[in-house]
């Protein structure tokens, strides 16, 4: 059973310029909703209860988020706000949630090995905290039956257009099942013409504590970063590791047409205004 998350949230979140000037893209919302707290719930949903979120400079609104607002709630409560009370009372009991700095912006495995001494000798699961993935069974529970099938690392992949191969992590994989691919190599944003495959990862992990060890041998890469997908890639030689596709789909909020699909989406998912937001968007259409 896996009983940790791990969400990096350190990043400055250029792509996002200038609403990330003042707020981490994180906390940028889907209607009414952060987007990390959809990342949360659905390591809550997957069972798991221990998350940890690498933070960094200017990120200090997410640990407020998850935090207790006694001030808030007592104003809630004498307005008669029920509902609302309830929804914030459930932000900060969702989870037992825990902090740590990346002190420097030193790439996305920089990042993961911030995570050593708090998950020790155990594996994890590792959430992009900039994504979002919509499906019936969570995508991290997905991972995690998977992992206690194979006993190996996992990660998420989808089949991506040729033209973004090299704005993405590649999988080359031997196909073990119609989902499953036991993994072979792994190359950071290669150009489509050099990639062993059009399988990108996306953002979801399931993780051996062995990553720690492969992320020291790691090179460094352009700025001193060091890549998560290149010390997989260390990994894989010495441990089966796999690859899988997954139901659901996904929508990275550090992208403005994902982030503008997913509040269109998710907005006409809602009861209290979706039928109304689908006829205007109807309207837009025609």
């Amino acid at each position: 059973m896996i009983k940790h998350a791990v969400i990096p949230a350190a990043g400055f979140g250029t792509r996002f310029l200038p609403a990330t000037k003042a707020q981490p893209k994180e906390m940028l919302p889907i209607i009414d909703k952060p987007t990390i707290q959809f990342v949360i719930e659905e390591a809550v949903n997957s069972g798991i209860r221990d998350i940890l979120i690498i933070t960094g400079r200017g990120k200090r609104s997410i640990e407020d988020h998850f935090d207790k607002s006694y001030e808030l709630e007592e104003y809630l409560k004498k307005k008669g706000e029920t509902r609302l009370l309830e929804e914030i009372e459930k932000i900060s009991s969702l989870a037992s949630i825990h902090y740590v700095r990346q002190k420097e912006q030193r790439g996305l495995g920089d990042a993961v090995m911030c995570a050593k001494e708090h998950v020790r000798s155990e594996p994890f699961a590792l959430l992009l905290g900039d994504t979002i993935v919509e499906s019936k069974v969570p995508l991290t529970r997905q991972l995690t039956d998977k992992y206690s099938k194979y006993k190996g690392s996992i990660i998420a992949v989808e089949e991506v257009e040729e033209e973004n191969i090299q704005k993405y992590g590649i999988v080359k994989g031997k196909k073990i099942a119609s989902d499953t691919y036991e993994i072979e190599s792994l190359v950071e944003k290669p150009a489509p013409s050099a990639a062993p495959s059009n399988l990108g990862i996306i953002g979801r992990y399931v993780l051996t504590p062995e990553i720690f060890d492969a992320l020291k041998k790691a090179p460094e890469g352009k700025g001193g970063e060091i890549q998560l997908t290149d010390a997989m890639n260390l990994l894989c030689k010495n441990q089966r590791m796999y690859a899988s596709t997954f139901e659901g789909e996904r929508f990275d909020i550090g992208n403005r047409l994902d982030y503008a699909k997913a509040f269109l989406k998710m907005g006409i998912a809602r009861k209290d205004i979706g039928s109304e937001l689908e006829e205007y968007a109807k309207k837009l259409v025609k």
